[in-house]
């Protein structure tokens, strides 16, 4: 079955190294312009070296396309997946090279980021613009008009694996326990802008919690109590960047006498490295020396409900392309996401880019 109008779905994530002499020169794509020093960067990549020089984000990409082309396969969906990295190989202008080689004239393109801010949407979405405009003054032509496929923070299909894998470790802590939603930290002034009149990167973790909380207190008859706390800050001290963090929470809540927590990333879409690393190595350390009972939930990955979202988005996205009227499934109290940007929708506040999939 064909997919009009797209011929093709381009996965877009961030990239990682995958052997140790990749970590500095990845680091050094993730923050250039910044003037972070190379000693700094050094320090920072300690973090991979513990696992070897290797980010498990491109091997979970693969995995995630592998189930994506297996899921449209069964259902019929004659569509190729390709992929691309905004800061390391494969990199998007690669894989804009290979669908201008199928020919591809429009093409879905779907984010890892399950949320609206700069880091998760428009600074993808510039690098996007970088790569077309690298490739077609390479290639001498145009390439394939790109549509970012919505958000998917409040998609049955991203939420129920976090309820699943919340209930059963709920089951696995003492009585009293509480969740802690976790996503990755930003400046306080990204999220005062982020979304078309501000505060929506906040707003959108929280709606997205309050569901995830209401399904597994009604699972397991009873209320729950949770949080929501932030991780991998790396800006200077002196800017203002979303907190608690995580540590400084856990510290807080064995001061309470919480007797353990449920550590939900709600804020990633895989087990990368601020899970692995600021969750699994740094949190639950701090968990372990105050006394806290510690139990990490996984993310969706390549649950079989959040690749059917990916066919679920893809779907919804061709048939108002094509004209049809659809009524997207979502939870929450915020309804349904945009579908292209908004004009000044999460601004690069170092200055505008060129940026694809908006106004």
């Amino acid at each position: 079955m064909a997919v009009g109008p797209f011929d093709a779905l381009l996965l877009v994530s961030f990239g990682g190294p995958e052997k140790a002499e990749d970590v500095v020169p990845f680091l050094e794509n993730v923050t250039r312009g910044r003037g972070i020093p190379r000693e700094r960067l050094v320090e920072v990549g300690e973090h991979y070296f513990r696992f070897g020089g290797r980010s498990p984000i491109n091997d979970q990409c693969r995995a995630l396309k592998r189930a994506i082309e297996e899921d449209f396969a069964a259902h019929g969906l004659d569509l190729p997946v390709f992929w691309g990295n905004r800061n390391w190989h494969p990199y998007l202008s690669d894989a804009l090279r290979e669908l201008a080689g199928i020919g591809a004239r429009r093409v879905a393109c779907l984010v890892t980021s399950a949320y609206a801010s700069y880091s998760g949407c428009r600074q993808y979405r510039e690098n996007l613009a970088a790569a077309v405009a690298e490739v077609e003054a390479e290639l001498g032509h145009d390439l394939p008009t790109l549509t970012r496929l919505p958000h998917y923070f409040n998609r049955p299909g991203f939420i129920e694996p976090f309820v699943d894998a919340t209930v059963a470790a709920l089951e696995r802590l003492p009585a009293g326990a509480r969740i802690v939603f976790v996503t990755h930290s930003i400046p306080d002034a990204m999220n005062d802008t982020s979304g078309p009149h501000g505060g929506r990167y906040v707003a959108e973790h929280r709606d997205v919690a309050t569901v995830v909380a209401e399904d597994v207190a009604a699972r397991r008859g009873a209320p729950v109590d949770w949080d929501l706390v932030y991780c991998s800050r790396s800006g200077p001290p002196d800017q203002p960047w979303l907190e608690p963090d995580i540590n400084d929470h856990l510290e807080a809540l064995a001061a309470k006498s919480v007797p353990g927590v449920a550590v939900v990333p709600i804020g990633f879409v895989s087990d990368h490295m601020e899970v692995l690393y600021d969750l699994d190595t740094e949190a639950e350390a701090t968990a372990r020396r105050v006394g806290l009972a510690f139990v990490r939930v996984p993310t969706p990955g390549t649950d079989p409900r959040f690749v059917a979202m990916v066919r679920e988005l893809v779907t919804e996205r061709a048939s108002a392309e094509s004209g049809t009227s659809v009524t997207p499934n979502v939870r929450g109290s915020l309804g349904a996401v945009w579908a292209d940007c908004p004009q000044g929708c999460c601004p690069n506040l170092r200055g505008p880019k060129p940026a694809l999939c908006g106004g």
